[in-house]
């Protein structure tokens, strides 16, 4: 699947609650449609980050893993 991606986030080496805190902010930056990708190293967000979108409202079309990252694609939906 081709995500076409508007805005990076790199939260490599931060953790909870920095990820969340600045992805909350990035999106206010966001026309709606338009989406983030976040690029993540902390573990604990594959259960913060899901549950910030199902919260906001935000749609949270992927979220992947390798080795050492986590990312996670989200769109900014009509509010």
């Amino acid at each position: 699947m081709k995500i076409e991606i508007d805005k990076v986030l790199d939260t490599s080496g931060l953790l909870c609650p920095e990820p969340v805190m600045m992805l909350h902010n990035a999106v206010k930056e966001l026309v709606e449609g338009q989406v983030i990708k976040v690029i993540a190293t902390d573990p604990s967000t594959t259960r913060d980050i899901p549950k910030f979108c199902l919260f906001l409202g935000y749609d949270l079309i992927s979220q992947e893993a390798d080795e050492k990252n986590y990312f996670y694609y989200i769109k900014k939906v009509p509010t």
